[in-house]
């Protein structure tokens, strides 16, 4: 369903599971606000459609036959103005998530969750936002906190503003929702959003995020 004066995100669908696909691109445009532009069933065929097809949103399963996930997802990275991309996976795939984590996919969800999270992560992905599933949060946590996440974080060194934004951040929430929140302006937000990561030591804003829930300080 398309709906009138809206233009729909762009989305790829990469899973070996054909079912699966058909069953998220119906649940997904159903909405009217996301377009299914392709799929792919392996990792070499999700390389060729990015290219082909330049969605704004990708998401990928890690295991797939020949080039899997996280090897498509490694070499998007390279790729000037990659889509926004974010891993569907299961609970028994932590260390599949964790390498992506490391790798800067911007989000992770789960192939269960429900069509009304699908959708609106699609489109916070889509508007540059990070998404954690809470229950993938819940079960990362206990192994991330041993890893170089923990060493540089200096929440101490944050503003008041800062955590604020953080905790914004956190949640999901693209820079222009931050901004509406704070009332502030995007670029204002973009920077604070830099300042964040940097004293915090870490990559990206699901990176950020992760040490946002960890501490739990909110």
């Amino acid at each position: 369903m398309r709906l009138p004066g809206v233009v729909p995100v762009r989305l790829v669908l990469a899973d070996d599971e054909a079912l699966l696909r058909r069953g998220l691109k119906v649940l997904l445009e159903a909405d009217g606000r996301v377009e299914v532009v392709a799929e792919a069933e392996d990792g070499v065929g999700l390389l060729d459609v990015t290219r082909r097809f330049r969605p704004d949103v990708a998401l990928v399963d890690v295991q797939m036959p020949g080039m899997d996930g996280l090897t498509a997802l490694k070499e998007l990275l390279t790729w000037p103005d990659p889509p926004a991309l974010a891993v569907l996976t299961t609970f028994d795939l932590d260390d599949y998530v964790a390498t992506a984590l490391e790798l800067g996919a911007q989000g992770f969800l789960l192939k269960d969750a429900e069509p009304e999270a699908l959708v609106r992560a699609v489109l916070d992905l889509a508007a540059g936002g990070a998404v954690l599933d809470p229950r993938i949060t819940a079960r990362l946590l206990p192994k991330l906190r041993a890893t170089r996440l923990r060493e540089n974080r200096q929440l101490d060194g944050l503003s008041a503003r800062e955590r604020q934004v953080l905790e914004l951040l956190a949640s999901g929430r693209p820079n222009s929702a931050i901004a509406a929140s704070l009332g502030l302006s995007e670029a204002t937000v973009k920077s604070y959003v830099s300042t964040v990561l940097t004293k915090l030591g870490v990559e990206n804003r699901v990176q950020a995020a992760l040490v946002a829930h960890r501490v739990g300080t909110w």
